[in-house]
């Protein structure tokens, strides 16, 4: 069914013209002899096709177009305008302010039945087009979605590799990366933002796939030159994930990079201080910390919570962002409720 306006100030061609317009078949017209009323009402509806007179009080046809092609997604609507004969000069002008076609006084059944179905013709082809826009538009929407599932697959298990070489677990990268969230929201980064690092943090320790077995697990400590080795898992996993057009694995490259950097620059691989650490790996330091405190390993005992907590108090300026921290502290009870929900025996997929 197509919407019809129709504005004239003549009761007798608003009669007129609405009669001719259910001929049409398939038509709704919708009356106004006020043409200001009539622009109020565009602005919660979207006629199918307009037919306005040129000469009304108030506003006239021409200055009803232009209010009315001024409104949000009103462009494409076809509009005939009513004139007398001998207004050539005020069709031309109506042309350039966003007329379609005209209807010249008086009205001529056969004429006004052309034109208007070819008007409406018209409208039907644009709303065809907008819906087919619409339909690809999903179809695209849903297979961006399938490659996206996919690259979280394929995210998920490289974490995996790395920490399958490691005492660590795959609840671990949950656990973390929940947690990483936690930490963005309360630092009131935007949901797209938080959901990024929710998607890139298990990334943080990828590069440990390229360390030898026997660094990687050794029982007991470490020595310096053990250590050095160690460390260069930092820069493994940013080789391994730089330049990537993924904005997810570009992330993960940051992260994998910067989260063993401390705040007073003790931290590696460069020693960075403060806010010169990317702010995905001061997140990511403090969750994933959080997380190695509180896990049990064959190698350790896991920290009480409460242990855990003031460790990252105390290392507020020092190992830690406070911001950080405190957005990481604001979010407690979340934590808790991630803590519980991902157990080690568990590895569900993100």
């Amino acid at each position: 069914m197509n919407t019809v306006l129709i504005i004239d100030d003549s009761d007798i061609n608003l009669t007129l013209i609405k009669a001719l317009v259910l001929k049409l078949g398939e038509c709704a017209p919708v009356l106004f002899d006020n043409p200001l009323r009539a622009l109020d009402w565009c602005r919660e509806h979207v006629p199918d096709l307009v037919i306005v007179d040129y000469m009304m009080p108030d506003m006239d046809g021409l200055k009803f177009i232009s209010a009315f092609r001024a409104l949000h997604g009103r462009n494409e609507i076809p509009v005939l305008m009513v004139t007398a004969n001998d207004q050539k000069e005020v069709r031309y002008e109506a042309l350039l302010g966003g007329a379609n076609d005209f209807l010249t006084k008086p009205i001529d059944r056969v004429e006004f039945s052309a034109r208007s179905r070819n008007m409406l013709s018209l409208r039907t082809g644009q709303k065809f087009l907008a819906d087919r826009a619409a339909h690809l538009d999903a179809l695209v929407s849903e297979q961006t979605q399938e490659i996206r599932n996919r690259e979280q697959e394929l995210i998920f298990r490289m974490s995996r590799a790395a920490e399958f070489r490691d005492p660590e677990t795959g609840a671990h990268i949950q656990r973390m990366a929940y947690y990483s969230q936690i930490i963005a929201k309360g630092l009131g980064l935007d949901e797209k933002i938080q959901k990024l690092i929710l998607e890139a943090a298990p990334m943080h320790d990828v590069g440990k796939i390229g360390i030898p077995d026997y660094i990687l697990l050794k029982p007991g400590k470490l020595t310096f030159e053990e250590f050095e080795v160690m460390k260069g898992h930092a820069k493994l996993g940013h080789e391994l994930l730089k330049g990537s057009g993924s904005e997810t694995l570009r992330a993960g490259a940051e992260i994998a990079i910067s989260h063993h950097e401390k705040y007073d620059g003790s931290g590696y691989p460069f020693g960075l201080v403060g806010t010169k650490i990317p702010l995905f790996g001061r997140i990511v330091a403090v969750a994933d910390v959080f997380d190695a405190l509180t896990s049990e390993r064959p190698y350790k005992k896991a920290w009480p919570l409460a242990d855990a907590r003031k460790f990252l108090e105390d290392g507020r300026g020092a190992h830690f962002d406070p911001m950080c921290v405190e957005a990481f502290l604001a979010g407690w009870d979340e934590a808790l409720e991630i803590r519980q929900r991902f157990q080690d025996e568990e590895a569900p997929m993100i």
